[in-house]
C-alpha cells in the first residue's frame, strides 16, 4: 500500500506514541545531555520506532532525530524532523503532558498525544485531528475563546532583555486579557491549532527547522493561525526565520500579544 507523506507522518508518530504509552510509569534510565537536559530510554525507543516506520515507507529520505541526529544519504533531497518525546521531564516525573512530533521539512506533519490517543495532522494545506475513535477525524479550528496562553519558561532566553517571558506574564494587559498556562511541551502548539489555547509564546532562535517546533508550526499555519517570531518576523516556509515564536489563534490575539512584547509585530 502506497502511503502519502501525511499518512507516513501519522503512522510514525503513532508508532512512537505506542512506545511512550507502554513505558509510562516505569523507572527510566537517563542520558545526560548537559545544562539540566536529559533523554530517557523511552525517548530512544520511541525515536527508533518512528525511524523504523519512515525507513520502510521512505527509504531514500534522510531523518534528523533529536536523539540520533541526522541519518541517511548526505545528498537526500527530503528530510524528516523527529522529536520522539517532547516533554521528557514531564514524562519522567509522571506527567502525561507530552507529544511526539514528526514532520517532513516544509511538508506534511503529525503531532501525537500518546495518552489522549489523538494525532494532529496537516498535509501542508489543511489541518485536522484524528481521535482514538475509528473514523473520527475533524478539521482543526483555532479560536481565542479560552483566553488561555501557553508560555514556555524554559531557557535559553536569547531575546533578553528585549523580550522576557516573565515580563509578558507580569504585563497588566496580559493579566487583563489572558490566563497563563505552562505545560512545558509543544503539544501546546497543536492545542492552539485546535482552539484549546488562544496562543503559545516562546523565546528562542529560528525555530522553523527545529525538531521540537517545526511540526507544531506546520499545524498552526495550515489551521490558519497567525505565526511569527517574538520579533514579529514570519517563521516557517516562506518566512525570514524569526526569533522565538508567537502562534496565535487569530490576528487580534496576535496583535494584542505583540503590543505587550514591544509593538513590533507584523502578521504573517
Amino acid at each position: 500500500m502506497n502511503l502519502t507523506d501525511t499518512q507516513v507522518a501519522a503512522a510514525a508518530a503513532l508508532a512512537g506514541a505506542e512506545v511512550v504509552r507502554a513505558r509510562y510509569g516505569r523507572l527510566h534510565s537517563r542520558i545526560d545531555k548537559g545544562a539540566g537536559d536529559f533523554a530517557t530510554d523511552a525517548d530512544l525507543a520511541a525515536e527508533q520506532a518512528i525511524l523504523d516506520v519512515i525507513r520502510v515507507a521512505r527509504p531514500g529520505d534522510a531523518v534528523h532525530g533529536e536523539e540520533g541526529g541526522r541519518q541517511g544519504a548526505a545528498d537526500a533531497e527530503r528530510e524528516w524532523l523527529v522529536d520522539p518525546l517532547c516533554g521528557t521531564l514531564n514524562y519522567a516525573t509522571g506527567s502525561q503532558l507530552v507529544a511526539l512530533n514528526v514532520v517532513l521539512r516544509n511538508g506534511p506533519a503529525a503531532v501525537a498525544d500518546p495518552f489522549s490517543g489523538e494525532v494532529f495532522l496537516t498535509d501542508g494545506e489543511t489541518a485536522r485531528v484524528r481521535t482514538g475513535v475509528p473514523g473520527d477525524e475533524r478539521p482543526l479550528t483555532p479560536t481565542a475563546e479560552t483566553r488561555l496562553v501557553d508560555v514556555n519558561l524554559d531557557p535559553p532566553f536569547p531575546s533578553a532583555p528585549g523580550f522576557r517571558a516573565v515580563d509578558l506574564l507580569a504585563h497588566p494587559g496580559f493579566v487583563e486579557n489572558f490566563r497563563p498556562r505552562v505545560v512545558s511541551t509543544t503539544l501546546a502548539l497543536a492545542w492552539v491549532a485546535a482552539g484549546r489555547r488562544a496562543a503559545y509564546v516562546t523565546d528562542g532562535g529560528d525555530l522553523s527547522g527545529s525538531v521540537h517546533f517545526a511540526a507544531g508550526i506546520a499545524l498552526c499555519r495550515a489551521a490558519g493561525c497567525v505565526v511569527t517570531g517574538v520579533d514579529g518576523h514570519p517563521v516557517g516556509p516562506g518566512g525570514s526565520g524569526g526569533s522565538g515564536l508567537v502562534a496565535a489563534a487569530d490576528a487580534g490575539t496576535h496583535e494584542l500579544l505583540m503590543s505587550m512584547i514591544g509593538g513590533r509585530g507584523r502578521t504573517g
